[in-house]
């Protein structure tokens, strides 16, 4: 079993809906009947998304992660609820763009400082719920071919791009060949872009489960920031 601490909008929200008929799945409800994309076949679309798929729309905050011994899925869910009742929500504002060859959705201009500091805060706070990694998880990340700093954060911290190298994305593709990514990232903007005209509003934080390395990524629990549930801002 492997847990994750993920962003990702109100499970009826425009953009999660338009996310989820992209990937052909939710990670709140399972399979979802695919959008066609003029000028690729349903075939390419599937092999591109089987990635991003399984682990559902999301922004890594706390990469996956088994539990450490002599804690528990209910602390860590009592965690997260205590963490997120003392943040305070802000908005992003996301386009679709490239990264480490993929399309994503990234900050559209300088990423939000309070962005960082939350992403920050959870990889610090959390960590003690996280078990070393393996050989075979460390092998997974490619290690030499890391930075330096980035090296240094698989070390330390389990996941290579915290802190100064943390950016956030949110994965809609898997690597492509670049002379695809510019006929894919303009049919996604077409797809995306009318759901990206206002700031996506960061206002919850949710916890992922998966119960098996090839099983797929589940929301377990949605909690909502301390002020947004005030306010309704995160109903899932």
């Amino acid at each position: 079993m492997r847990y994750a601490i993920y962003f990702t909008p109100p499970r009826h929200h425009p953009l999660t809906a338009t996310a989820e008929r992209w990937l052909q799945r939710s990670a709140f409800d399972g399979p979802v009947a695919p959008i066609h994309i003029p000028g690729f076949s349903e075939t390419e679309v599937a092999q591109l998304t089987a990635e991003p798929r399984r682990y559902g729309f999301h922004a890594t905050i706390k990469a996956p992660f088994r539990l450490a011994g002599g804690t528990s899925a209910e602390a860590l869910d009592e965690e997260l609820a205590s963490f997120v009742s003392d943040q305070e929500p802000f908005g992003v504002r996301l386009k679709v763009g490239r990264h480490n060859g993929t399309l994503a959705l990234v900050a559209d201009g300088a990423q939000p400082p309070e962005l960082d500091r939350l992403a920050g805060a959870v990889v610090e706070r959390f960590d003690r719920f996280r078990a070393p990694l393996t050989p075979a998880e460390i092998a997974r990340r490619e290690p030499d071919r890391l930075t330096p700093s980035q090296r240094r954060n698989l070390d330390r911290w389990g996941y290579p791009y915290v802190f100064e190298d943390f950016r956030f994305h949110m994965t809609l593709t898997g690597k492509m060949p670049e002379e695809q990514l510019d006929a894919m990232q303009a049919a996604l903007e077409e797809i995306f872009n009318p759901v990206l005209q206002q700031p996506v509003e960061i206002a919850a934080l949710a916890l992922f489960t998966q119960r098996s390395m090839d099983s797929p990524f589940f929301v377990e629990r949605v909690h909502a920031f301390g002020a947004a549930r005030q306010s309704g801002l995160a109903s899932i």
